[in-house]
């Protein structure tokens, strides 16, 4: 079992991770609604573990490779932003949600608790506002671009991911 400190700590890599990727990826992207939506969602992530940081004190950070890995691929698969939209909303952000959820009930300190939830209700914001923003774009009917997406979720699934993210890695 992960102690407190241990559980923070992935999660503050989990958030930090999806901050750097998608700060770093948004200004590839061609679609401009995709570019804020990145932006913003990569700004909160990186407020949360702002957040994190702050309350953990000095914490080990590490990149979440397979975290890492499927939203890179996700930004240079699709120039348009599109594939990144739907891995925050489809992949990435239930599995973060299922984490934050387990996490909450694996700790008891108050400060750590209240960030998690904090942390739940950016989630779901964030995935909310990315489906706002591809509301109004056709389905993509492209087979190859299908076919890429649910790779994302299959490499997640490989990696051991398949219903969250984990609470420690």
């Amino acid at each position: 079992m992960a102690t407190e400190r241990e559980v923070g700590e992935y999660l503050l890599s989990c958030f930090d991770t999806l901050y750097r990727v998608l700060g770093q990826g948004a200004p590839t992207l061609t679609s401009d609604a995709y570019v804020v939506r990145s932006y913003e969602a990569a700004r909160a992530f990186g407020a949360v573990a702002l957040e994190l940081r702050e309350h953990l004190g000095e914490a080990e950070v590490a990149s979440v490779g397979a975290l890492e890995g499927v939203l890179a691929h996700s930004l240079n698969s699709d120039e348009t932003g599109a594939m990144a939209i739907y891995a925050l909303v489809m992949v990435v952000g239930p599995r973060l949600l299922v984490s934050l959820l387990d996490a909450r009930q694996a700790v008891a300190d108050p400060g750590l608790t209240s960030i998690l939830e904090d942390a739940s209700r950016v989630v779901v914001a964030q995935i909310r506002a990315a489906g706002e923003s591809a509301r109004d774009q056709a389905p993509i009917e492209d087979p190859a671009w299908q076919g890429a997406a649910r790779g994302l979720s299959e490499t997640l699934e490989a990696a051991g991911f398949v219903e969250s993210l984990g609470v420690s890695r």
